[in-house]
């Protein structure tokens, strides 16, 4: 489909790709943010500045339990979509609608990740019939 979609646009390849992987990767940084507005400090973002090595190898040890939060981390990314469609569709067309299927399957993608840890850790949202060990 994406490739369907570069051949009729006018956005090369290499655009495609490159953009895809960085609007992709790109979303996350609101984690950030909303560790900012949960914790009311920039210590993540600090510490990743200080080390940017954690950025890749160390990503389960950036924030702590808490600071981010399912729900909130996919608040955020919904909120970024909604506002980032429209007025990308006002500028390009073919690249708003590339936005919008790479960050639906980057939201997708955190969807299933979010409840397969939730039927595999438990959660009181999840039955019990459902839950693996």
């Amino acid at each position: 489909m994406l490739f369907a979609f570069v051949a009729e646009t006018a956005l090369p390849t290499w655009f495609v790709l490159v953009y895809s992987a960085i609007i992709g990767v790109g979303i996350d940084f609101d984690h950030f943010l909303v560790a900012r507005v949960n914790t009311g400090s920039w210590h993540a973002a600090r510490d990743c500045l200080r080390n940017p090595t954690r950025v890749f190898a160390g990503q389960d040890e950036i924030f702590e339990d808490g600071e981010v939060g399912t729900l909130r981390r996919l608040l955020s990314h919904v909120v970024i979509v909604g506002l980032l469609i429209p007025v990308l569709a006002v500028v390009s067309l073919p690249l708003a609608l590339l936005t919008a299927v790479v960050l639906y399957g980057h939201l997708l993608s955190d969807l299933i990740w979010d409840v397969y840890l939730e039927i595999k850790n438990g959660s009181p949202e999840v039955p019990n019939v459902v839950r693996r060990s």
